[in-house]
């Protein structure tokens, strides 16, 4: 029996009898705004780690990259190959393997959601995302834009290319392959998503370096909790339809809530609860990640 090392928001991190391997538990939990929501979503957590062992298998067969995955031990865990954490910035050797990248690439293939909403406040440029002064929501952009983040402080913050190299301490050549996997990655989720009428607007993924300091893809990614899809159909038509957690967000937009919270964090108050969510909604994005799950990876739920 190993024992939990690490209660994220949404998945546990638990030990096993073989120090180098790590076990995921997803949990039906489900979080907004860094916020965890108090309802549960059925069959979530299996969602989420089947979709992601989908993705691992077909990055590792394209030969993009390597991954941490070792198996899929049950509808809603798998075994991984566990990295070192260091959290504190510019501490990690330059020789150091299986180690992980304390940062987060974020690659947007649309304006929308977060990108679209700095556009608007005039924190991102139009020369920048590569779009007309007078584009509108949901516009494909014409290259790829890739942003990074931090990780391990309260809040993901977008930092520049010197910031994220003084904070991994990571090579030019070690962060340019990082984001050339990131990209690969997206074209695969593209070509898949795109057999099942979706589109793959945004994805947010994060790394080790493993044997050699190569590349290794970790953690969950091209779900509905870190990427971003639209109907295709929809779209063509001029709709931006959510089918990922940015459904849920937009309950909390429309309730009030994600300003309450914003003023709060501003002003340095008291974060106001969040509050459950309705049964309908509940059930609906329930509906979602069982029905997200078949069209993205063409397998049955």
């Amino acid at each position: 029996m190993g024992e939990m090392l690490y209660q994220g928001k949404v998945k546990q991190v638990w030990s096993t009898d073989d120090p180098n391997m790590l076990e995921f538990r997803f949990t039906n939990q489900i979080s907004v705004f860094d916020q965890i929501i108090p309802s549960l979503i059925p069959r979530k957590g299996e969602s989420l780690n089947r979709t992601t062992a989908h993705w691992f298998n077909l990055v590792e067969s394209a030969g993009i990259c390597k991954t941490h995955l070792i198996e899929v031990n049950a509808a809603d865990r798998c075994l991984v190959r566990k990295v070192e954490v260091i959290k504190e910035p510019g501490a990690i050797p330059r020789d150091m393997e299986w180690v992980f990248v304390p940062l987060e690439v974020i690659v947007r293939h649309y304006l929308s959601g977060s990108a679209w909403r700095r556009y608007e406040r005039g924190e991102l440029t139009a020369e920048e995302l590569g779009v007309s002064p007078d584009c509108e929501y949901g516009v494909k952009l014409s290259e790829p834009f890739v942003e990074v983040t931090t990780k391990f402080e309260k809040f993901d913050r977008n930092i520049g290319r010197d910031e994220a190299l003084e904070i991994s301490n990571i090579t030019e050549e070690e962060y340019e392959a990082i984001v050339k996997a990131a990209l690969a990655v997206d074209e695969i989720i593209e070509q898949e998503a795109a057999k099942n009428g979706l589109i793959h607007v945004d994805g947010k993924k994060e790394f080790a370096l493993g044997d050699n300091r190569e590349v290794v893809l970790v953690d969950t990614f091209g779900t509905l909790d870190e990427d971003r899809w639209w109907d295709s159909e929809a779209y063509a038509n001029g709709e931006c339809i959510e089918l990922s957690k940015e459904f849920v967000r937009s309950h909390y937009i429309g309730t009030g809530h994600q300003t309450e919270l914003k003023i709060a964090r501003d002003q340095g108050g008291e974060e106001p609860p969040i509050p459950a969510l309705p049964q309908s909604v509940i059930d609906e994005t329930a509906a979602l990640y069982a029905s997200m799950y078949e069209r993205l990876t063409s397998q049955s739920f």
